[in-house]
């Protein structure tokens, strides 16, 4: 090499090569939060609806000639959930904003898309949490009780854990209690004898559950159950052979009450298997969210995205749970 050839490493004024694209692989799909139903506007800070059950079914039949005996009449239960708020707040300053930046146009609208973004996914983790419902304070959130608190009638738990009591929890102040989770000791593997006992109770309730809401680990392990009756692949795509393919994800459980979809959810708990009859589940808000500007108070542009909202379980006893699952 000459020794007098000019390099980069002396050169001055060289461009910066920064590409426009920006990598984010966070996962975004929320299948709980897409997949429930709208339910009707919230008006309060408390949502309530009633639930009730027919008599048992009786074999007996009358005397003959014998009076009208009289059941009981059994009242509604009245029960309810609270709405939560849910927000994300974003503050860039003027110059961040003016200036010229790489796959962005502008630093203000990108913060608040990746911010909505964001919310979407605190969404979907609140809805299938295990978590109780409060009514808050001057100085403590309101909080929706989720998914798991509410489901009492059809659940498998491990050893040590335990529902919360009646309509999952409803207490007589208003609010519903969570479920005990069992200890790591009390946890168990994820077998389709479990899921089977669990479709069964909810059957015999008169749930029809449509979709087996799994974490990542379980729903590989779901799709080695005998029971799967499809698993799904591209076989007429030229660019992957039949002959080539190999077929391991399952998608659909075929139960002796039905077809269940297998949908994993990487913001449900991995202990939990959610059964879900989506005609007796809702979500109200009393607040949808919106985009609102914040007052000025320097050189910075405010803005907060904010919703408020509420979990209605129209009947639980339609769904179950099969928790206390091995991760």
């Amino acid at each position: 090499m000459v020794t007098t050839t000019y390099q980069t490493v002396r050169q001055v004024g060289r461009r910066e090569d920064l590409n426009d694209d920006i990598a984010d692989i966070s996962p975004e799909e929320t299948p709980f939060y897409t997949t429930v139903a709208e339910g009707p506007p919230a008006t309060q800070v408390k949502v309530e609806w009633q639930t009730d059950a027919l008599a048992s079914a009786s074999a007996t039949g009358l005397v003959e000639g014998a009076d009208a005996a009289y059941l009981t009449a059994t009242p509604t239960a009245r029960i309810g959930n609270f709405t939560q708020i849910n927000g994300k707040a974003v503050i860039v300053s003027e110059t961040a904003n003016a200036v010229s930046t790489a796959g962005r146009a502008e630093e203000l609208a990108y913060q608040v898309a990746k911010r909505g973004r964001e919310l979407k996914r605190d969404l979907e983790t609140a809805l299938t949490q295990n978590r109780a419902s409060n009514a808050g304070a001057s100085a403590t959130a309101r909080a929706a009780a989720s998914f798991e608190a509410w489901i009492t009638t059809n659940d498998s738990r491990g050893s040590g854990g335990a529902t919360a009591g009646a309509q999952g929890g409803y207490t007589a102040a208003g609010t519903v209690t969570a479920a005990t989770d069992a200890s790591s000791s009390g946890q168990r593997t994820f077998t389709e004898a479990r899921l089977k006992s669990v479709i069964r109770l909810c059957w015999a309730s008169g749930g029809q559950p449509t979709t087996i809401m799994v974490g990542p680990v379980n729903k590989q392990r779901a799709s080695a159950f005998s029971g799967i009756t499809t698993k799904y692949t591209d076989f007429n795509n030229p660019n992957t052979p039949a002959q080539n393919a190999i077929v391991a994800a399952a998608d659909i459980y075929l139960s002796d009450f039905g077809k269940l979809t297998v949908v994993p959810n990487r913001f449900s708990r991995e202990r939990s298997a959610l059964l879900i009859d989506w005609k007796y589940w809702k979500m109200s808000w009393l607040r949808k969210i919106k985009l609102r500007p914040l007052a000025k108070t320097g050189d910075a542009e405010k803005r907060q995205l904010i919703c408020e909202w509420t979990l209605i379980s129209r009947n639980e006893a339609a769904s179950g749970i099969l928790a206390d699952l091995l991760g």
